[in-house]
């Protein structure tokens, strides 16, 4: 059948229509992207505004053509951080409901976390042994550990790329001591989860989705995007340390630049890359491999599971 994932991200909205039966790899037919940046679009009170929400009902209206143009047949849409965390979440969900006739599933944290890592799972198979897989969004940070298919331990943080730009980097290029307030922030953060993983043992593999590492492996060059999803792409931390203070004095423009860095995540892309600096350093990892499948992969996943078992 084909499946249109609708994934409500706090960067993008996005389509990812897909063709896939129980026990077959998914096969993407098609891509449908809009920027919205609900994470920046947050009032003081931490409310999505008229405005954010106008904007959120128009473009899954367009999500929705797209689906019927490719003749989509069971749509599975759901939210992340900047839906989640709104003080009127369930204002916007009802609207959204009200207006498109969409269902949006608002995902929890660990949820994230354990259909990333199902995902890495299927992608990686039995034999990458104990999994570490670490995921970088624009509202949140998953981790996520295990050896099966449901990980052992999962979390999630407030380090989303977006959200830390937003809040904490306001200059372009941003001043060094707001660089340095938020590495501290960052680090202190993700030091108070790292125990929780490492009682459980060192990980046989240690994998990175999202577009934020995807994005700094190729500046530290990895193989383009064009080349293939079969192409194994790493991001070392040695790399990632040499250029961590090059983003921090680049403007957002000199980023954009960069190759394989879109010109919508430019600005956000120092904030990840600290994230995933002091995640590689604390949890003591030299490498990662970069898994193409993520969240909506995940979500594809179990519900293909589910239809196998009904």
């Amino acid at each position: 059948m084909r499946l249109g994932v609708l994934d409500v991200g706090s960067n993008t909205v996005h389509l990812l229509v897909v063709d896939a039966h129980p026990g077959a790899c998914p096969l993407p037919a098609h891509s449908h992207k809009a920027e919205l940046r609900l994470a920046q679009l947050l009032e003081e009170d931490g409310a999505i505004g008229p405005h954010g929400v106008d904007r959120l009902i128009s473009v899954v209206h367009g999500a929705l053509q797209a689906a019927e143009d490719k003749g989509v047949e069971e749509m599975l849409p759901f939210a992340t951080s900047a839906v989640r965390e709104a003080r009127n979440a369930d204002d916007v969900l009802a609207r959204v409901r009200s207006e498109t006739g969409v269902e949006l599933q608002v995902l929890t944290g660990e949820e994230e976390a354990r259909l990333t890592f199902l995902a890495a799972r299927r992608w990686f198979g039995w034999s990458a042994g104990k999994l570490l897989v670490l995921d970088i969004g624009g509202g949140s940070l998953e981790i996520a550990y295990g050896m099966d298919e449901e990980p052992h331990t999962a979390a999630s943080l407030p380090l989303g790329a977006g959200r830390l730009t937003a809040g904490w980097l306001p200059g372009d290029p941003p001043a060094p001591d707001d660089v340095r307030a938020l590495r501290r922030h960052v680090r202190t953060e993700i030091a108070r989860t790292v125990g929780e993983f490492s009682r459980l043992g060192p990980p046989d593999h240690v994998v990175a989705t999202s577009k934020t590492f995807k994005q700094l492996a190729r500046i530290a060059g990895a193989a383009r995007s064009a080349e293939g999803l079969y192409v194994q792409r790493e991001l070392k931390r040695e790399s990632l340390e040499g250029w961590v203070p090059r983003l921090a004095g680049m403007t957002e423009r000199e980023r954009a630049e960069l190759p394989g860095v879109s010109e919508g995540r430019a600005g956000q892309l120092l904030a990840g890359a600290l994230v995933a600096e002091a995640a590689l350093d604390l949890f003591g990892v030299e490498r990662v491999e970069i898994c193409p499948w993520a969240l909506r992969e995940g979500v594809i996943l179990r519900k293909l599971d589910h239809m196998e078992t009904a």
